[in-house]
């Protein structure tokens, strides 16, 4: 059995390496909160369990089993955050905290029936994809707005950016998940972008909004 907090390094380290290779101390005290000298404490424990790969000043990644342990957090995380969207009606910008509490849930049988129970949904309420219980994560190609061009078009499938406020501005300017959206331009000058919602709204947003958001084209 692993720690509640040995679990969220594990997880932290997860998503560090998925977008920068090996996560570094920094990196990771950065993603939790929390002091340098307590991050490298919980590496040289992790790395005696044989749960990651720690060499000082090179940086961390996950060995196959922290690897499987993590995307398992992943998963229940996700599953958890679907079933009070989708079951309880709670909105998008509400279900983070929760989940993150319900996702060191040990029991795999309550997870797996979960996931039964909600028909095996494939993403999240944020557009994630949710790993299967073999660890799988079904393959999907999306990209922020800011790397399409003027007349591209396509469907609101994910965000970047889970923060509560960030999450509400979407919901205000109904970018939500599931909107088809079209690119009608690019300004120039700071490269915000002019939006065209279900042919109908128009919407301009910034470049780092255009960042955060993600469709599937």
């Amino acid at each position: 059995m692993n720690t509640l907090a040995e679990e969220n390094y594990l997880k932290s380290i997860y998503h560090l390496s998925m977008d920068a290779g090996n996560a570094s101390t920094n990196q990771i005290a950065a993603s939790l909160n929390t002091k340098a000298s307590s991050v490298t404490d919980m590496l040289k424990k992790l790395a005696d369990k044989a749960l990651i790969n720690y060499t000082r000043y090179q940086g961390v990644s996950l060995t196959p089993s922290g690897e499987k342990i993590a995307v398992n957090i992943i998963r229940k995380h996700r599953l958890w955050e679907y079933f009070l969207v989708e079951k309880l009606n709670f909105k998008w910008d509400q279900v983070h905290d929760m989940a993150e509490e319900m996702e060191h849930i040990s029991s795999a049988e309550l997870i797996d029936r979960l996931d039964k129970f909600m028909d095996y949904p494939q993403h999240d309420p944020h557009g994630e994809p949710i790993p299967d219980c073999n660890g799988r994560f079904k393959s999907s190609e999306l990209k922020p707005i800011s790397a399409l061009s003027v007349n591209d078009n396509g469907i609101i499938s994910g965000v970047r950016d889970h923060t509560s406020s960030f999450l509400q501005y979407l919901e205000k300017q109904q970018l939500t998940i599931g909107k088809k959206i079209a690119i009608t331009e690019i300004i120039a000058f700071d490269h915000s972008v002019v939006l065209k919602i279900e042919n109908k709204k128009e919407v301009h947003i910034s470049r780092e909004v255009a960042n955060n958001l993600l469709i599937a084209l």
